[in-house]
Parts: structure tokens; C-alpha cells; sequence
């Protein structure tokens, strides 16, 4: 099994339910901010890393659950975004 799919197949935690992909994010950030600040005693730091980790594995999920959506809307081919090199040389100068 493939790490996408393990990410995609996990249940979400009943402390994670309704949790918005923002909101997990931005306490994941404040974990790792206070972490890396060494504004926890062990016992929290250890505790924090864990509830980081159940963050990370809950944003993964979201992310590829998104992805799959994206696949759907777009009968499973993604379409490349067109890159700036793509565009005609003379477009936007005017003369």
C-alpha cells in the first residue's frame, strides 16, 4: 500500500471531526512554534508533538480526499496549469 493511499484510508479521530484543513493548520503552526521556542516542559512537548502528528496525518488526509475531487471534476486528467513560456511573445507589448 501506498503512503496516498494509507493517508486517504485512515478514519478521523473523533477530536478531529469537523475540524476546518485551516484550523488544523494553524494549530499545527502554533505546536511547532511553541516547540521550537522551548516554551514547553517535556511532558507537554511530548504531548504537543503528539497532537501535531495527529494534525499532520488529519491535513494529509484532506488533502488527498481534495485531490481525488479534483480528479472527478476532471474525469480523472489533470490539466497542467499554462505556464507563463506557453504565452505569444508579443502578447502585452503594446507598440
Amino acid at each position: 500500500m501506498t503512503k496516498k493511499q494509507s493517508t486517504a484510508n485512515l478514519a478521523v479521530p473523533a477530536h478531529l471531526e469537523g475540524l476546518s484543513f485551516e484550523d488544523a493548520m494553524a494549530e499545527l503552526n502554533k505546536l511547532v512554534n511553541s516547540m521550537e521556542a522551548g516554551e514547553l516542559p517535556l511532558e507537554a512537548s511530548v504531548s504537543a508533538y503528539q497532537r501535531g502528528s495527529e494534525l499532520v496525518k488529519y491535513c494529509a488526509a484532506q488533502l488527498e480526499k481534495v485531490e481525488q475531487q479534483v480528479k472527478v471534476l476532471e474525469a480523472g486528467m489533470l490539466k497542467p496549469f499554462a505556464d507563463s513560456g506557453n504565452q505569444p511573445a508579443n502578447q502585452g507589448d503594446e507598440e
